[in-house]
């Protein structure tokens, strides 16, 4: 792939740094104004590549590494950085807490009104919704873990105190953001014979099958799901599926639902809202919460022993939802024999509505099982060509036409309706703008687990184009050079131009480049032709690198001449990696076996002239 990935990184801090940091103050908010959601994403931009890469951390002083501290250079040096981030940190817990002390969950700016003209209002601002505790999530994760870390760096005891009372802040605010995603999980249970049951029906069906045997056939899949949501106790989500002939769909809604019950727990979460949310699984939000959700059983969470009892028992619990929801998920997108409903793009939801965006969600939790499954090739293929045909749909791939529809898949972005809102005032929307970048995060995604070389290398040429895309969408000069996101510079018909970055979109690029770094330090994919032609080269080198010994053996106390030395330090070298690298195993036996067949050479001329 044509991509760097730290060296991007560091380019993407040095933007960073210079738009946040001006005259010794952070400035907050961009394109949309600060929200808790927004404020979250622009902390994340930093704080994501600390937490996960090792290379990029900030919270020990004295490791920091030099290029890192370069491109940061406007924050200050190794030891102002970290102490800058503390009053980050307190900045925006105190912010979001309200007054009775309970964290703020709310979409603030990033709600819309559903009809033009119409005015959001202030109790409509202040609605929580699942995007903000999912990013809460993964931002007090990374912020518990730089605190655990720095702390043992810190001697005055003033910064100490401060210190602990940050993490005091951060673990309540994480066990509100893991409550607040219990009560906003949902299964909507229908009849068969319902527009949703009909319309999950169609979706299924790819085969024209009879209706009755398809109807059998897949409640029968989907009998593990059944039985594992009906032991749901805590939360949202418990409803009677003792009915066999229901059909069902489970996710998370936008906010917490409607008439949800309280969690009960002994962590300090405060008043738990009444909750307005349709009780209905939205795609988008069910996405965004199963990729949030991760972080709280990823390594690192559980190394540096990030979460207590009681928050291990929550976790717990939204595991289940998660993984529930994923096997729900990929047995409708892959049902039957034939062609996937998955393949059948744009997908189509239980309400009527089709969208590419919606085909790209329900891709997303099908390569979250193929990763975690070590899918075999066939699977990964089809996914790769939804992936490069979902590509082509949107115009990433392929050029817009003036008035070209699917341009409108970046700009203004999908709308979300927010079933419930209209009970605090005029319906609410969600606007969804990341189609680009989420494109290329789930082709990532494939390419990492693909076992041949030639679908990785299939997939490797699409993020190519898809990053050549996104590239094309920084801004180009000015204060926010290096930034995201400028649609109109890659599609000339949109005609808003902006002033303002989106955290948004760039905390989502910078999620994109640590998983691409996370994925070159792993070991490179093994060939098994590879394998079994270096072992068969190493057989034969090990061989002509006896025969030379025995030819021209060393008399006692004599060492072996530095080129037969040097030829069986290469072959071992090449057994020793031969498992994990085959190809690099190649190029030593290759340089051995040329050095003993100049051996035998040189022998077999030094005959001839005697």
């Amino acid at each position: 792939m044509k991509l760097q990935p730290r060296q991007q990184l560091l380019e993407l801090w040095e933007a960073i740094a210079r738009t946040s940091y001006r005259e010794k103050a952070w400035a907050w908010g961009g394109r949309d104004s600060s929200n808790s959601i927004s404020d979250a994403e622009q902390l994340l931009c930093l704080m994501y590549p600390a937490a996960e890469l090792p290379g990029f951390r900030l919270d020990t002083p004295d490791e920091t590494a030099d290029d890192v501290l370069e491109a940061l250079e406007n924050l200050g040096d190794s030891v102002e950085i970290p102490r800058l981030f503390l009053r980050l940190f307190s900045h925006y817990l105190n912010t979001y807490t309200h007054d009775d002390g309970r964290p703020d969950f709310s979409g603030g700016s990033y709600f819309r009104p559903s009809a033009e003209g119409d005015e959001v209002t202030a109790d409509q601002r202040g609605i929580d919704i699942v995007d903000s505790y999912s990013m809460s999530i993964t931002l007090m994760l990374s912020m518990l873990g730089f605190l655990k870390v720095f702390r043992q760096s810190v001697r005055r005891e003033g910064i100490r105190r401060q210190i602990r009372e940050l993490e005091t802040m951060a673990g309540d605010r994480l066990s509100a953001a893991m409550v607040g995603m219990l009560r906003s999980f949902s299964v909507n249970a229908f009849e068969p014979s319902s527009p949703e049951g009909e319309a999950l029906l169609r979706t299924a069906n790819q085969t024209g099958a009879p209706r009755r045997r398809v109807l059998d056939d897949f409640q029968k899949r989907l009998e593990e799901v059944r039985a594992g949501l009906r032991d749901l106790t805590i939360g949202s989500g418990v409803v009677d599926l003792d009915n066999p002939n229901l059909l069902f769909e489970c996710g998370w809604s936008w906010g917490v639902v409607k008439d949800a019950p309280a969690v009960e727990t002994n962590l300090q979460v405060g008043q738990q809202p009444k909750g307005i949310a349709a009780d209905t699984p939205y795609l988008y939000f069910t996405v965004n919460a199963l990729v949030g959700l991760v972080d709280l059983w990823s390594e690192r969470t559980r190394v540096l022993g990030l979460l207590n009892d009681d928050q291990q028992r929550l976790a717990a619990a939204l595991q289940l939802r998660w993984d529930l929801t994923q096997a729900y998920w990929r047995t409708v997108a892959t049902y039957g024999k034939g062609r996937w409903p998955l393949e059948d793009i744009p997908w189509r939801t239980t309400d009527g509505k089709e969208s590419d965006y919606y085909s790209l969600g329900v891709t997303a939790m099908v390569v979250q099982y193929l990763a975690r499954s070590r899918a075999g090739d066939v699977d990964l293929n089809r996914v790769a060509g939804i992936l490069e045909e979902l590509a082509m749909r949107a115009r990433i791939t392929r050029r817009a036409i003036p008035g070209d529809p699917p341009v409108a898949l970046h700009e203004p972005g999908v709308r979300v309706n927010l079933a419930g809102t209209e009970e605090l005032g005029p319906p609410l929307i969600w606007v969804v703008s990341d189609f680009a970048i989420t494109l290329l995060k789930r082709t990532i995604w494939v390419a990492n687990v693909a076992q041949s070389s030639r679908t990785r290398e299939r997939l490797h040429n699409l993020a190519d184009q898809i990053w050549q895309h996104i590239l094309a969408r920084q801004f180009g000069g000015g204060l926010h050079k290096g930034l995201w996101d400028q649609p109109a510079n890659a599609f000339p018909d949109i005609a808003t131009r902006h002033e303002q970055p989106s955290w948004y979109f760039t905390e989502r690029v910078v999620e994109f480049l640590v998983s691409l770094a996370q994925a070159s330090g792993e070991p490179p994919l093994r060939s098994t032709q590879l394998f079994e032609l270096a072992s068969e080269m190493l057989s034969e080198a090990e061989h002509l690198l006896n025969r030379e010994q025995v030819l021209r053996p060393t008399r006692p106390g004599q060492h072996l001449r530095s080129s037969v030395s040097g030829v069986q330090a290469g072959l071992q070298r090449a057994r020793s990696i031969i498992g994990e690298r085959p190809g690099s195993a190649i190029a030593l036996i290759t340089e051995a076996l040329l050095e003993l067949e100049r051996q035998a050479t040189a022998r077999e001329n030094a005959s001839e002239a005697m």
